[in-house]
């Protein structure tokens, strides 16, 4: 794989100084960590894919036209897999201009994406805590266009693309958010 989860935590920390940002990465790693459990996949990897994948959104000043390009630079010139940056390359079709085939594709996509939708209904509640959010509340919020707005529906049911109905993806993701709490301070 070419690196170790400290030490991508290192380089994370490295590019990456809002603290939203770091708990969005942690909570996709700890998502693609349980979606590769579940579907039988290596769970390293997408653990990789999901806590590194936004590594060049701060250096590309959240250029969607760019994000992802810089990171696959990162990535490959510290020895990272290729397939683990083409994942990363691929949670941004836009930067790829070509559209997402693969497995490991669809989930990085789908979970990443969904942590936002997750963290936001669990802001909604008056705790702020992930052990009040229901499976349920998320896909109903999910039919919410104006609720968390930039969160990208599309993207999130990418989870039917890799076998998975949403209210399983959901309860999954929601899972894995839980598990940890204490460091995403919710």
């Amino acid at each position: 794989m070419g690196m170790t989860r400290n030490q991508a935590i290192t380089l994370l920390k490295q590019y990456i100084q809002d603290e939203r940002m770091l708990n969005h990465s942690y909570a996709s790693e700890a998502v693609m960590r349980a979606l590769a459990r579940r579907l039988g996949q290596d769970e390293e990897k997408w653990g990789l894919a999901g806590l590194l994948h936004d590594l060049d959104i701060e250096r590309v000043k959240g250029d969607l036209t760019v994000h992802g390009l810089e990171a696959a630079k990162i990535l490959t010139e510290k020895g990272v897999d290729a397939d683990i940056v083409e994942a990363i390359q691929m949670h941004n079709e836009m930067v790829t201009g070509t559209i997402r085939t693969k497995e490991f594709h669809h989930a990085l996509a789908a979970g990443e994406t969904i942590t936002g939708l997750i963290t936001a209904t669990a802001l909604v509640y008056p705790d702020k805590k992930l052990t009040s959010v229901k499976v349920k509340s998320v896909t109903k919020r999910m039919k919410e266009k104006a609720f968390a707005a930039s969160v990208r529906r599309e993207n999130i049911l990418e989870c039917e693309k890799i076998g998975l109905s949403l209210d399983e993806f959901a309860g999954i993701a929601l899972d894995a958010m839980r598990g940890i709490h204490d460091e995403l301070g919710l």
